[in-house]
């Protein structure tokens, strides 16, 4: 059985590569604004972004914090290389998910075994290419801002499998440069990825807050 907590890798992979006010606060948007802003953040493959990452676990008192490159390659096919404070390197290709760590052997493990995370891999793949219709099939997609200054993207499921575990997306960004995503799981949990060059401003001990005002700081 794969567990939940394979989402937010599966999450990061995909939405951290987007050429990308509180949720709460934020309207379902007017379809064609949502599917305009979609497809102005649409954008050919191969792309590649640095990232830094803290996991805000409910079972530990410090967040977990990563950072490396994601890259898109093209279709389905995904990478995330860690490179601090390990090497680590998750690759999503022809419909499986292989994790390899140095000095340990591959793990593989097919999307067929969890059919929620091949929703997400189709939506997502339809994000970052800008197809907003085919988006707005597996998301209810709330938008404030827009695509000529600081905007917002809250995604929620529309697939109750994948609401198990996502509860929320919210993206972060500036005109069409990348800077945050967040991943509020259903448990609890969040997992705050700072995306491009604002990576590199990830706190030594990351707070929500800190994380919170960098994300909606100027770019």
């Amino acid at each position: 059985m794969i567990s939940g907590k394979t989402h937010p890798l599966l999450v990061s992979l995909l939405l951290s590569l987007l050429p990308w006010a509180s949720t709460s606060a934020s309207e379902p948007a007017p379809a064609a604004s949502a599917s305009a802003l979609v497809a102005a953040l649409g954008q050919p493959a191969p792309a590649h972004t640095a990232f830094a990452e803290a996991r805000f676990l409910q079972v530990l008192d410090r967040p977990l914090v990563v950072s490396g490159e994601l890259s898109w390659l093209g279709g389905d096919r995904l990478q995330r290389r860690v490179e601090h404070p390990q090497q680590e390197t998750a690759t999503i290709a022809d419909g499986e998910v292989t994790q390899q760590r140095d000095g340990r052997s591959p793990r593989h493990f097919s999307l067929k075994r969890a059919p929620q995370l091949q929703v997400l891999l189709d939506s997502f793949v339809a994000l970052l290419s800008g197809d907003a219709a085919r988006l707005q099939q597996a998301f209810e997609i709330r938008q404030s801002g827009d695509a000529g200054g600081a905007w917002t993207l809250t995604l929620v499921p529309r697939d109750a499998r994948v609401a198990k575990t996502v509860a929320s997306i919210r993206i972060d960004g500036y005109a069409k440069a990348s800077r945050c995503m967040h991943l509020q799981e259903a448990d609890g949990d969040l997992a705050v990825d700072l995306l491009g060059p604002l990576a590199a401003r990830m706190p030594a001990a990351p707070t929500r807050e800190a994380l919170e005002a960098l994300c909606q700081g100027a770019p």
